[in-house]
């Protein structure tokens, strides 16, 4: 049970470490990171820190669903080995993802996000 619950701490991390080279990106940007108006300097970005920031963006709805089914494996004692590995698969298949994404190889990287959504359907699945 706690590797999901490590898991899930994980995951919840994800999107706040993939903001770095979004900011990173932002910050290379003319005239810097606009404190300001953040959001608008992001929707500038183009290259490097626009994958960035979709990757960052899209941490977030990858989140969703394993969160459901980490949370739904927990609360109705589902938590299998099998549900382990499944949530260190999509952990790692989210890191692999957004290295992906950084280095623009856009195919390989729908199928890691592809890899990423089948722990989480196959978890919420095992629940059943």
């Amino acid at each position: 049970m706690s590797t999901l619950i490590i898991c899930l701490f994980i995951a919840c991390l994800l999107p706040y470490l993939s903001k770095l080279p979004v900011a990173w990106a932002m910050s290379r940007a003319t005239g810097g990171y606009n404190n300001n108006y953040p959001r608008e300097q992001q929707a500038s970005l183009q290259g490097f820190g626009a994958r960035a920031a979709a990757a960052h963006q899209n941490s977030f709805e990858s989140l969703l669903i394993f969160s459901t089914a980490a949370i739904t494996a927990l609360a109705t004692n589902h938590v299998t080995d099998m549900v382990q590995y499944l949530a260190i698969g999509y952990i790692v298949s989210r890191v692999v993802y957004h290295a992906l994404y950084l280095m623009d190889l856009a195919a390989l990287r729908s199928t890691i996000w592809l890899v990423g959504l089948i722990c989480s359907l196959t978890i919420l699945g095992s629940c059943i």
